[in-house]
């Protein structure tokens, strides 16, 4: 029987990973938890967890070689482009270091684990408009620490598959929104706001930044499948786009949700919420993925912004 490991399997994208795999194969899934565990509450009994930061390259060997995945998913980061700006070398320092201790502890073993090294559609970031669709060739020119930090994580993974043959995998997701993603990212901000709103527990105004940058947004879910997919049936070194190809503005997102409403709700701009540098434009060219996978994104937009205002109102009700 296969065995997974995933880093930050108690996360947003760490614990809907963790259903597919438990829903869609026969592998035994194993994870690293850093904080709190809702998330992955209700499949503790299924999975063989490893409480641990992975600052200390022998912390996550012994975690290795005690786990002996034949699939490694590393998803543990720190994800938010804003504190990022705040705090430039955490970011970088935690990003950096948490893949390579990775990638030496799978080399230092000699284990034959396939590894799928996470990037970032921010690895792009000033891209031109007669460069969209946004190509896996397209010029990396990174605005935030956490672009970088995505740059060399990215970087190593196809360093140690040309150095050390490593079977690494590299994927560059777009933006993705669903249930159980943080606050900071922009579908929970406005609906969080939203099921507050609705409970009585705020006025009934929305505070918002930019809301013209438009954005290639996927479902969380379909996130995952394509991972699993490209773990599995990916070319080792390789890079892929992970997308829906489709831009969706911040307003139209704001709009939908605010149809989804119960109560009538005003907006407001917050300056603070304004990023120093937005591209107007980001979607995806999945072509790659497509041809060596099949994959496809399945959930709608709209589909994916009601189960997240959903969530909301349940987390809101507790």
């Amino acid at each position: 029987m296969a065995r997974a490991l995933i880093t930050g399997i108690n996360g947003f994208v760490g614990s809907h990973l963790t259903e597919y795999l438990l829903h869609h194969t026969d592998w035994q899934v194993a994870g690293t938890v850093y904080g709190p565990e809702d998330n992955i509450e209700h499949l503790r009994d299924r999975l063989e967890l490893y409480p641990a930061e992975l600052s200390e390259l022998e912390t996550v060997t012994s975690i290795v070689e005690r786990a002996k995945p034949d699939y490694i998913f590393h998803l543990a980061a720190q994800p938010l482009v804003s504190l990022s700006r705040r705090d430039p070398w955490g970011t970088m320092a935690n990003n950096i270091r948490l893949q390579l201790n990775i990638l030496e502890a799978v080399a230092r073993l000699g284990l034959p684990a396939r590894i799928l090294v996470v990037g970032s559609s921010e690895e792009y970031g000033l891209v031109h408009p007669d460069e969209l669709p946004i190509k896996e060739t397209n010029p990396l020119r990174p605005t935030s620490p956490y672009a970088v930090s995505k740059v060399a994580q990215d970087m190593l993974g196809l360093q140690y598959h040309l150095s050390h043959d490593l079977f690494t995998v590299r994927v560059r997701p777009f933006n993705h929104i669903g249930p159980r993603q943080s606050l900071g990212f922009v579908a929970p901000d406005f609906a969080s706001q939203i099921a507050e709103t609705e409970g009585g527990l705020r006025e009934p105004i929305i505070q918002v930044g930019n809301l013209e940058p438009r954005r290639d947004f996927s479902d969380v879910r379909d996130v995952v499948r394509g991972y699993h997919l490209l773990i599995t049936q990916g070319e080792p070194g390789e890079v892929y786009n992970l997308g829906s190809e489709q831009a969706h503005s911040v307003r139209e997102m704001l709009e939908t949700l605010m149809a989804m409403s119960k109560v009538p709700i005003t907006v407001k701009q917050d300056a603070e919420r304004v990023r120093p540098t937005d591209v107007p434009v980001m979607v995806s060219d999945c072509t790659r993925i497509r041809k060596q996978t099949g994959w496809r994104p399945r959930i709608s937009f709209k589909r994916s912004l009601q189960d997240v205002l959903d969530y909301w109102r349940e987390q809101v009700g507790k």
